[in-house]
């Protein structure tokens, strides 16, 4: 049996100061949004809870799919780094960036920069010398293979929408074909949902139909994604059959907001190629916001084991 937890859309608060240089660009349009509507329902200590409770369960591995941070300034990115590197080792965290990790210009490859080693492809020679070409990266942990693609660019004021290009489109079915051959489950990580109206016209991502023919020709398991804050759950057809395709709400959302508070999914896989066993358990903050519960119970593949309850607090296990 093997775990693993998703969560997304971060978005570490609170802001930072910011400088009229830093303010003097797309970050303005941001910098409003964040005090008239973010600021009051994504708070630090709901991360907190979601993140003290996913530890309960003790995942193999943990996946964030973006926007881990509100305007991508310097010091937020740093922060961010150091967030990731309290919550867990590079080896057992998997992070695709999101559209507002490269809220501007240049943020994308500092982010990725910043976040590296909990991005790095297993192989990966650690070589700067061509940024736009990190993704897709492969990582293999137990028996699944984790293909992580970027739709994360930087885009016009009141845009907030994704690219999946030509050439990460190939070379992410050279990866699923590998996983494939290596009789792996195939999870791919991204961060706008690659669901034609699962997002709005202007949050939307290109390259929808490249990335959908990408799944059908290597071939897939399972697709996560966020950037909606909502919890979701689609289906892309393919030649080999349906494909799940799993979003989650924001990680750091509290109660009384216009998007569903925060939750994290939990997946449990067993089997083996061809007769894989896999459920997927979404918990979410209570209506009292002080406690994480078990809300819904989805069989993906196969008949999964039970969900077992977490070692009670201070027991070794």
């Amino acid at each position: 049996m093997y775990t693993f937890a998703h969560i997304s859309d971060v978005h570490l608060g609170p802001l930072p100061r910011l400088t009229v240089r830093e303010l003097a660009s797309k970050r303005i349009t941001g910098f409003i949004n964040w005090h008239r509507n973010r600021r009051k329902h994504l708070l630090v200590n709901t991360l907190d809870l979601l993140l003290s409770d996913i530890r309960t369960r003790q995942p193999d591995h943990l996946m964030i799919t973006g926007d881990l941070v509100n305007l991508a300034t310097s010091i937020e990115i740093q922060l961010a780094g150091e967030w990731l590197r309290s919550i867990g080792d590079p080896l057992d965290t998997t992070v695709v960036p999101g559209n507002h990790d490269a809220y501007v210009p240049g943020a994308h490859d500092r982010s990725v920069r910043e976040w590296y080693p909990f991005i790095a492809a297993d192989n990966d020679p650690n070589d700067w010398s061509d940024e736009d070409h990190i993704f897709p990266t492969y990582r293999r942990r137990g028996p699944i293979a984790i293909i992580g693609c970027s739709t994360s660019n930087a885009t016009l004021p009141f845009s907030a929408s994704g690219l999946f290009s030509s050439r990460q489109a190939r070379e992410t079915v050279n990866l699923l074909r590998r996983a494939g051959e290596e009789g792996l489950f195939r999870v791919v990580m991204i961060h706008h949902p690659p669901i034609r109206g699962a997002a709005a016209s202007h949050k939307r991502m290109l390259g929808i139909r490249r990335f959908n023919a990408a799944i059908s020709t290597g071939g897939a398991e399972l697709v996560l994604h966020g950037h909606t804050h909502l919890n979701t759950l689609y289906h892309l057809k393919t030649h080999a059959g349906s494909v799940p395709v799993v979003g989650i709400a924001s990680a750091s959302q509290g109660p009384g907001g216009h998007k569903p508070p925060a939750a994290y999914n939990f997946f449990t896989l067993s089997g083996q190629p061809g007769s894989w066993n896999l459920a997927c358990d979404r918990f979410g903050l209570t209506e009292g916001a002080d406690a994480i519960a078990h809300e819904q119970r989805r069989v993906l593949y196969g008949t999964p084991a039970p969900l077992l309850e977490p070692p009670p607090l201070g027991l070794e296990v």
